[in-house]
């Protein structure tokens, strides 16, 4: 089998030059091993070197260790091998295996056989052989061919001229290049960074732009450094030293991956580090140990007003509030001197004049050697909004705190976690007691209100509110108006808090304004008994003048029954017409006792027709001497209302007669008339007096209702002011309009409630 041209193509380049620069023989036979194991048949090479004293071949420039060879080593040789090479310089492996020599012994151990060995000397006056195994089923005619080219090119090493000694003897990478860029000499340790490369690849090591480089050197009579060159992952840093007089230039390499690699992360490392200086929202700074500053970010414009150039030179004292200057300055300089570090809380005054907090932590730079502080580096921040919210914070607990009101915090669960002194204080619980659960404190009606409709509806409007009872664990009930607040923490999680007012003082406040009305309507009932005394006789005298009538005439027909046979007839019926009319003089009596009788308001639900026309009654002489009718026009089917009977008599008594005087006003002596409708409107019955009296002015209307206020003589101006209260009271209006020549009184009144709500009122 030939050699093809691909295979002549042997990678002989740099061992040739190896050869030539004449190296140690390790190194030279190193080259050699590259060089022919660049052939595709050979599958291994090694070159052993003759050792006349032992009469041995030793091997030399690396590869697999042979193994050594049978029987005695002290008794071993290779004579037989030696002089047969010398009578024919090319023996194939299985015949070197069959000689009886000890190089036989190692390739059977070794189980080389298929291959040659060349006789080849490296070097002046020795001897060597080239053991090469090819592959299997590859022909072994081309190998002598290939001995006698690397004899001759030994030989030609011998006859050319070295390498410059510096160039051989730089540690450096390196070679030459001629003016056109193209390599002409390069030392060992290129070689090396090639690798297996050959050397026309060395153009993959020198940046991409090297012959611009090359030529620019020798043109501008200059040495070009610190050229980067990429070759796969390494880095190499090229500098071309030009030879002017050889029209040549010397192009050096080092490998400095790690090198530019931190330069490059240490360069990304000072960006960073400048744009986080640049444009953090926290001032960075450097000041002397004396507090002086040397610099400072532009955060400085930002939270001072002061650009850097104008911080330099300053010192931060002059920046303090008076009252940390001297306190804080010792603290940080004892700090800084004995731990190296320092945090600090205080007022800084900004170029407009007002202060701001900043908390500063502080880092010393010390000296080598003397460990003295040289330096301080200091980050701050503005922490203004913080500390208000902070003192904010501990206003809003002192309030909490000291309120008289009674508030509790509580979990979205329901249980207590905190109840402040007023809380405590009116429910009973010690300072160091557990708190209770939320039912022990709250009525159950409560808590099933609480329960039903509270937290849903403070979950969605943030605040509700009812009237509760709250149980003091020592016993007893305590009133409160009761407020449920939903709030939201700084991690979005829901809390509560109740705040209860105790309605303890309110409740005895209406008890005592409901006797007061009962006080002031049991005077205007006497008053108005008074002003009524003429109708009242009217309404007695009339049943006993008929009395007194048919009692005399009783008497004379008793005195005629025996002659007349009906006088028994008509003494019946006068007795019962005395009957009749005694009782209703009674009624009267009844009627007006009711109304004088002084006690406690009753609530309950009331036909409205009924009490109006029982106050119509009652105003019913009065009416008739001032010749006003009162038009009743009140449906028969109205909804009951809530209220008291004897209170809501009295209002509607006061408007009556406030219409009739003002009737009387304007028709003294002619025929006039007041209306009386009624009607449900809005969840609540209205009742309306309307009369034809002269109305009121705008003005007039804004004073109606004000206490003593009357358009009267003789009148005291509490009627309507009274009647109003007891309206308000029963949870209804009274207002006025004015009409078309008159005056509207409306009285709203709620509608009545079941009977468990009227037994709740009651009880």
């Amino acid at each position: 089998m030939s050699l093809s041209s691909d295979q002549a193509a042997v990678p002989l380049q740099a061992w040739l030059r190896i050869q030539r620069e004449a190296p140690s023989l390790n190194e030279r036979a190193a080259a050699l091993r590259r060089a022919v194991l660049g052939c595709p048949q050979v599958r291994q090479a090694w070159y052993l070197a003759w050792q006349p004293a032992s009469g041995t071949y030793a091997q030399e420039g690396g590869g697999p260790r042979l193994p050594p060879g049978q029987g005695d080593p002290l008794a071993a040789g290779d004579q037989v091998l030696f002089e047969a090479l010398l009578a024919q310089p090319s023996m194939s492996l299985d015949a070197l295996r069959q000689l009886p020599c000890w190089l036989a012994g190692r390739l059977r151990r070794a189980a080389i056989h298929h291959g040659q060995a060349l006789a080849l000397s490296l070097e002046d006056g020795g001897a060597g052989l080239l053991l090469l195994q090819v592959e299997e089923g590859a022909g072994l005619e081309w190998l002598p061919w290939l001995r006698q080219l690397l004899v001759q090119l030994v030989g030609l090493a011998g006859g050319m001229s070295r390498s410059a000694p510096l160039l051989s003897a730089d540690p450096q990478p390196a070679l030459l290049l001629d003016e056109r860029a193209r390599p002409l000499e390069f030392n060992q340790a290129l070689q090396a960074l090639l690798g297996e490369r050959s050397l026309a690849q060395v153009e993959a090591l020198l940046p991409v732009n090297h012959l611009p480089l090359v030529r620019a050197c020798l043109e501008q009579r200059r040495a070009i450094e610190a050229v980067e060159a990429q070759d796969d992952e390494r880095i190499l840093i090229w500098s071309f030293i030009p030879d002017l007089a050889e029209r040549q230039v010397l192009a050096r390499c080092r490998e400095a991956t790690q090198e530019v690699r931190d330069q490059r992360e240490a360069a990304r490392a000072r960006r960073l580090y400048r744009l986080i200086t640049e444009n953090t929202t926290d001032l960075i700074s450097r000041h002397t140990p004396e507090g002086v500053f040397l610099d400072a970010s532009p955060a400085s414009w930002t939270l001072l007003g002061y650009w850097p150039e104008e911080l330099r030179g300053r010192s931060v004292d002059s920046l303090l509030h008076p009252l940390d200057q001297t306190q804080q300055a010792r603290q940080a300089y004892e700090a800084l001197e004995q731990d190296g570090y320092h945090t600090m809380t205080y007022r800084i005054r900004h170029r407009d004049g007002h202060y701001l907090w900043f908390e500063t932590a502080s880092r010393a730079i010390r000296e080598t050697y003397t460990g003295a502080v040289v330096e301080v580096v200091s980050v701050s921040r503005d922490i203004t909004a913080r500390i208000q919210a902070e003192e904010n914070k501990r206003r809003l607990a002192e309030v909490v705190e000291a309120n008289t009101d009674l508030v509790l915090f509580i979990e979205p669960g329901g249980r207590l976690t905190h109840l402040n002194p007023s809380a405590r204080r009116a429910l009973g619980i010690a300072a160091e007691q557990p708190l209770p659960t939320l039912p022990q404190l709250l009525a159950e009606a409560d808590l099933a209100l609480l329960e039903r409709e509270g937290w849903a509806r403070a979950d969605a409007g943030g605040v509700w509110s009812c009237e509760a009872r709250l149980l003091p664990l020592a016993g007893g009930s305590l009133p409160v108006s009761l407020v449920l607040l939903a709030h939201r923490g700084a991690g979005d999680e829901r809390y509560y808090s109740l705040v209860a007012r105790d309605m303890t003082e309110r409740e005895l406040r209406e008890a005592q304004q409901r006797r007061h009305q009962d006080e002031l309507a049991h005077t205007a009932r006497l008053v108005t008994l008074g002003e009524l005394a003429s109708g009242i006789a009217h309404e007695i005298n009339q049943p006993l003048a008929a009395v007194v009538n048919y009692a005399g005439a009783s008497q004379r027909y008793l005195q005629g029954v025996g002659g007349d046979p009906a006088a028994t007839d008509k003494v019946a019926q006068g007795l019962a017409r005395i009957t009749e009319h005694a009782n209703h003089a009674s009624e009267v009596i009844k009627r007006l006792r009711a109304f004088l009788r002084k006690g406690q308001r009753r609530m309950q639900a009331l036909d409205l027709a009924e009490v109006a026309r029982e106050a119509v009654r009652l105003c019913h002489w009065e009416a008739g001497a001032a010749q006003v009718a009162v038009c009743d026009a009140l449906p028969d089917n109205l909804p009951p209302v809530f209220a008291d009977r004897v209170l809501l008599e009295q209002v509607l008594l006061n408007l009556l007669r406030n219409a009739i005087e003002a009737n009387r006003e304007v028709h003294a002596g002619a025929a006039s008339q007041i209306r009386l409708e009624a009607c449900e409107q809005d969840g609540s019955l209205a009742i309306r007096v309307l009369d034809q009296g002269p109305g009121v002015s705008d003005e007039q209307l804004v004073k109606l209702f004000t206490p003593f206020y009357t358009s009267k003589a003789e009148g005291l101006g509490l009627g309507l002011s009274m009647s109003r209260s007891i309206v308000e009271g029963f949870g209804g209006a009274l207002e006025a309009f004015p009409l078309e020549g008159g005056l509207c009184l409306e009285c709203r009144l709620p509608l009545g409630r079941d009977d468990e709500s009227l037994s709740n009122s009651r009880g």
